[in-house]
């Protein structure tokens, strides 16, 4: 089967594992990366295009495809609350929005544990209100991935987000029952778990935590070693 996908957020931590995947994986013939500035990235399937994120809205790619968002910033980075959600919410809409008026099959988008609309909480509220803005739109399928603390190795250092997963990382096994979602996960377990949902025949709108984000990618991982085999 040939596909193309569509990346945003490939920069990223859990956007560069998702780009290096879809890159070697055989379900996809394309990989289009909407991407700010130049990103380098040599490879027969790579189709880089350099956007202006505020003109998302009216960006062309194929009908048909799989879109991955992967976009997200700290207040810190961004600058201000009204910033933040420029990335967090804005960008991201724009982005299903257009990809729903051009046909793509699947939209697939990293959001957080707790994401919550009526949060109290500035952060998880502005994912939640994502989450329900995308959540509206009739996709064939929607795939919302919810980690908890990310493992991996950032480009930018978040000293807030480092000590979070090395606290949770040290008492992860006591993460029970309810609890196990804050547990942290690899940021390409997250990826693989992406493309696991990608190439599955799943409808309809789906939220993916911790257990199911580790089963996903664990299915994705026998489905590969069937197919060398």
């Amino acid at each position: 089967m040939s596909r193309t996908a569509v990346i945003v957020g490939s920069s990223g931590l859990v956007g560069g594992c998702c780009l290096e995947r879809l890159l070697h994986d055989p379900e996809y013939s394309r990989v289009i990366l909407l991407v700010r500035r130049k990103a380098l990235v040599r490879h027969p399937k790579s189709d880089e295009r350099i956007v202006n994120f505020d003109e998302l809205a009216s960006v062309e790619f194929e009908a048909g495809a799989d879109v991955f968002c992967a976009l997200g910033t700290t207040i810190r980075k961004a600058g201000s609350q009204s910033e933040f959600r420029k990335v967090d919410l804005e960008y991201p809409l724009a982005l299903a929005k257009r990809a729903h008026e051009l046909a793509a099959a699947r939209f697939l988008v990293v959001s957080s544990v707790g994401a919550n609309a009526s949060s109290s909480n500035f952060y998880l509220r502005t994912k939640g209100e994502m989450e329900e803005a995308i959540r509206a739109l009739p996709f064939r399928a929607i795939h919302i991935f919810r980690p908890s603390f990310l493992v991996g190795a950032r480009r930018e250092w978040r000293p807030g987000e480092a000590a979070g997963a090395a606290f949770a990382q040290t008492f992860r096994l006591l993460l029970l029952g309810p609890l196990r979602r804050y547990r942290p996960v690899a940021a390409d377990t997250v990826a693989a778990a992406m493309l696991a949902a990608a190439v599955g025949p799943e409808t309809g709108t789906h939220v993916h935590q911790y257990d199911e984000i580790r089963k996903l990618a664990a299915a994705m991982k026998v489905r590969r070693a069937a197919e060398a085999a």
